[in-house]
């Protein structure tokens, strides 16, 4: 499938030469600009086991497509903030199993009509093998792959800065930006050659020399970057921070936090899309020239709701060969679950769940504790039969697994500030941290839950009625030996956690970042593939292959199993 734009990307040639020069016309320009971000390997309409209907890139294929009709193709600029390349079944079969051939997302993205795709950081999770080919393969169809501050050594660019398009007779510029927070949260061989610079300042001078050398009539930036307070503090989270600083630019568009947002100001807008195709960020911006002078511009900024169930039927029926092929690999069988896990009950206390996960990182390393947290929000893997789907549902990431040296009581206070995430003082009414929209009427926590880190290899308890610093807690060590404050431990734990990730290492242990590299004593294959492992030896998966990961629950029990119990209905209700 040949590209509608070019061919074959060199750096800036192809999409340069697509610009004319000289002021743009008389008259109302007016562009639309759609975005994604954290589409996070939805590339297909429809769930792999019960084929349901989902949000998917093929969803954003039939919407784009109605604007482009609506608008002219020429009007329509359509940008993806990062993050596509992992999270999926899809998204891993493309990137480690078919290898052969031009990578899957590149062949849909260049079928949905992406003009640009942004770097993000689960993009450089997958490692450089993979970012690699993609980048290359994207830009055999003329979409450029964006990441302006990911700089080697020198400060030259790894990826590229920027693009610019005719588009609704404008010459309008695109740069891009990377998360500026992605050493803290992944190994250096999945970041090797790179430094990743952060969005204060560096993005303001970037933009600059890009704006002087092209002289572009509109400047769009899109950033892998959280929208975040706007007060500096977030690395992570700059969306806000470009708002609020930024000259030059008609629209920002951010992406990370799987939060959509938007804010409208008087001559720039913020968008940020959510996550899984699942919205889409609709700009709109407005420019009157009059002897080549614009005197009028406008920004405004919407979410655009993606229906499931409208889905480009042409674009379904040419990948529909992929798509078998991911749900064939997808369904084999890997063995039998003897109960029900769900995901959400590690929010409540101990379980199945996190047990399992606890229990295959101490089995691997060898480890005294291990740390680990549910990184599925709501997920159910039913009694019976396991498939290997079952896996991505009990571990979506890619990550390693490693060891650390960490003394008692910095294991004491790393779970002090975890707890903090998803417990407050109880109040009489609640202890999860959470908050209802008062619009919507629904209850959410307030922090992700992978964050919400428990400890295996130990017996503890967490009081609901204690303060940050007084509710953690430990009888003992998981076979009833003593915990020692001044003793060193090895603790496993995932790769983007011993990176700083989540912050529970640097502000929970109180370590800095530079002592990191001399803690960590261990490096093992991706938890996902030891779960799997850890299954083969168990064709049916038991509780009790569980044992020996210790104990931890919330005190008072019965005060703190039913506050506990009424928040989770609050939060779970009706899903």
């Amino acid at each position: 499938m040949l590209s509608k734009r070019f061919p074959i990307l060199l750096p800036f040639v192809f999409v340069l030469a697509a610009c004319s020069a000289g002021s743009p016309s008389d008259g109302t320009h007016t562009l639309h600009i759609l975005s994604t971000g954290d589409v996070h390997g939805a590339w297909f309409p429809r769930n792999y086991t019960d084929l349901a209907p989902r949000t998917s890139l093929m969803g954003v294929k039939c919407y784009a497509d109605s604007l482009r009709a609506l608008n002219g193709e020429d009007n329509v600029l359509l940008l993806d903030a990062g993050d596509c390349l992992q999270g999926d079944n899809a998204a891993f079969y493309s990137n480690y199993e078919n290898t052969q051939g031009r990578h899957l997302y590149a062949r849909l993205a260049d079928y949905v009509g992406y003009d640009a795709v942004i770097v993000g950081n689960h993009d450089v999770e997958t490692g450089p093998a993979v970012y690699g080919r993609v980048g290359k393969d994207l830009g055999r169809y003329g979409i450029p792959f964006l990441a302006a501050n990911a700089v080697k050594p020198g400060g030259k660019s790894y990826f590229q800065d920027y693009a610019v398009y005719r588009k609704a007779g404008l010459k309008v510029l695109v740069m891009g930006f990377t998360n500026a927070n992605i050493k803290a949260w992944l190994p250096e061989e999945k970041w090797a050659g790179m430094d990743f610079r952060s969005l204060e300042g560096f993005a303001q001078r970037r933009l600059n020399g890009a704006i002087e050398k092209e002289k572009p009539d509109a400047v769009v930036v899109v950033a892998h970057s959280g929208t975040g307070r706007g007060d500096g503090g977030e690395l992570e989270n700059q969306g806000m921070d470009l708002l609020n600083s930024l000259h030059g630019v008609d629209v920002i568009i951010c992406a990370h936090d799987h939060r959509p947002y938007v804010e409208n100001r008087d001559s720039v807008c913020l968008l940020d899309a959510g996550s899984k195709a699942s919205r889409l960020g609709h700009a709109t911006l407005s420019a009157v020239y009059s002897g080549g002078v614009r005197t009028e511009h406008h920004s405004n900024a919407e979410i655009i709701r993606i229906d499931a169930a409208k889905a480009d039927a042409a674009m379904d029926a040419a990948f529909a060969a992929d798509f078998e092929a991911v749900r064939a690999w997808t369904l084999r069988p890997i063995g039998l679950v003897s109960e029900t896990i769900r995901t959400r009950d590690a929010i409540a206390g101990q379980c199945f769940y996190t047990d399992f996960i606890h229990k295959v990182q101490l089995d691997a390393t060898g480890a005294k504790i291990s740390f680990a947290a549910p990184l599925t929000y709501n997920g159910i893997i039913e009694r019976g039969e396991m498939k290997f789907s079952d896996l991505f549902t009990l571990y979506p990431f890619e990550n390693t697994l490693v060891t650390m040296r960490l003394y008692g009581r910095e294991i004491v206070d790393y779970l002090e500030y975890s707890y903090d995430n998803w417990l407050i003082k109880f109040d009489g009414s609640h202890v999860l941290r959470m908050e209802c929209n008062q619009d919507s009427g629904r209850w959410r926590l307030l922090s992700p839950t992978y964050n919400f880190d428990s400890a295996g290899g130990l017996n503890y308890t967490v009081d609901i009625n204690g303060h940050y610093g007084t509710r953690i807690e430990v009888l003992s060590l998981a076979d009833g030996s003593a915990f020692e404050a001044d003793s060193l431990y090895t603790v496993a734990m995932t790769s983007y956690r011993a990176s700083g990730g989540g912050d529970l290492i640097l502000k929970g242990c109180h370590l800095m970042r530079e002592e990191l590299p001399e803690r960590m004593d261990g490096s093992f294959p991706e938890i996902r593939d030891l779960m799997g492992e850890f299954i083969t030896r168990h064709p049916v998966l038991e509780p009790e292959h569980c044992a020996g990961v210790g104990t931890w629950k919330f005190i008072p029990d019965a005060q703190a199993g039913d506050a506990i119990k009424a928040d989770m209905d609050l939060i779970f209700r009706k899903r």
